[in-house]
């Protein structure tokens, strides 16, 4: 074979592999149903917020995983996308029926709408949008505390409807189940001291910017870590038990910077500097970008708390 020959034939596979490299690009670009969504469900009664994240599962098929309006992130084995139409199913997590919940929505303008049929029927609709990145660029200055609860009274709280605290001795208690106590005030970045003291089977929790709950509860030894005590429910998980038990006063040390967050349970640092994905269920509020207040679970029974410090970033 000629060198003028040899020298052509390269050209040509090289000129041919250049031409492939676009097709094989645009095969690779990401679908726009991929990323984060916050979302906003109706026709409840009550406001109610969601969550739903889409991934791509090697080169062709999407997962996710969905937060409905109560329990936790529980996976989607497939998410369909096609036409701008996004649809997948899932078990429930408590409620009874014998199907699944059905999602369905339609993706416009970088924005979702569409409607959840439950196991038992019912249908809701919803939309959404993307959720926020909550970067930050600085490190944050911190303001002045702010005494939450003095021992004294509930100036500084919401009380609802079926209210069942008040302060007895100094400390900020819930005689039984009723409704969730919510700070007036709305914060962005903070630090939080917050004691806590739970009975036998006590469950409770501190929703941060009223969006994302950090567990307080007599964990059982069979809860997945991230529902237990300390983990942000359903998405992180302490990295060790350092728990004192029911019917003993502990604490818990929080700083909340964008979605990083870092939880100290009795002076033992257990989540260090983790991202929140997103909203966890029975949150009070579903815009990430906004300033949310504090909520303290008072609707599963009796639960503690005292020395109640909040620190915002100025």
């Amino acid at each position: 074979m000629s060198a003028s020959r040899t020298l052509l034939q390269t050209a040509l596979v090289a000129a041919l592999a250049l031409t492939l490299v676009p097709a094989r690009a645009s095969a690779q670009t990401p679908s726009p149903i991929i990323g984060r969504w916050d979302l906003t469900v109706k026709d409840l009664g009550f406001p109610a917020c969601s969550w739903l994240e889409v991934q791509l599962s090697g080169n062709r098929t999407l997962v996710g995983r969905f937060v409905g309006w109560g329990g936790s992130a529980r996976p989607i084995s497939k998410v369909e996308f096609a036409d701008n139409m996004v649809r997948f199913a899932i078990p429930p997590q408590w409620e009874q029926g014998d199907g699944d919940f059905r999602v369905e929505g339609t993706l416009g303008n970088d924005a979702l709408s569409g409607t959840i049929v439950d196991p038992a029927g019912k249908q809701f609709s919803w939309t959404g949008k993307r959720a926020p990145a909550l970067r930050r660029t600085t490190p944050p200055q911190w303001g002045t505390p702010i005494t939450l609860f003095d021992g004294k009274d509930l100036s500084r709280w919401q009380l609802p409807e079926n209210n069942q605290w008040s302060a007895v001795a100094g400390v900020l208690t819930n005689a039984k189940a009723g409704g969730n106590l919510v700070t007036k005030e709305s914060f962005t970045d903070f630090k939080l001291h917050i004691e806590f003291k739970y009975p036998k089977d006590g469950n409770s929790g501190v929703y941060l910017r009223g969006r994302y709950e950090v567990q307080v509860e007599d964990t059982p030894p069979d809860r997945v870590r991230d529902e237990g005590l300390a983990g942000i429910y359903g998405f992180l998980a302490p990295t060790e038990d350092a728990a004192k038990g029911p019917g003993q006063w502990q604490s818990y040390d929080i700083t909340l910077i964008g979605r990083r967050v870092t939880v100290a349970l009795n002076g033992i640092t257990v989540i260090n500097g983790q991202d929140i994905p997103g909203i966890t269920g029975g949150a009070l509020t579903c815009d990430e970008a906004a300033p949310g207040p504090l909520m303290l679970q008072g609707d599963h029974g009796p639960i503690e708390y005292r020395n109640i410090v909040l620190t915002p970033a100025k």
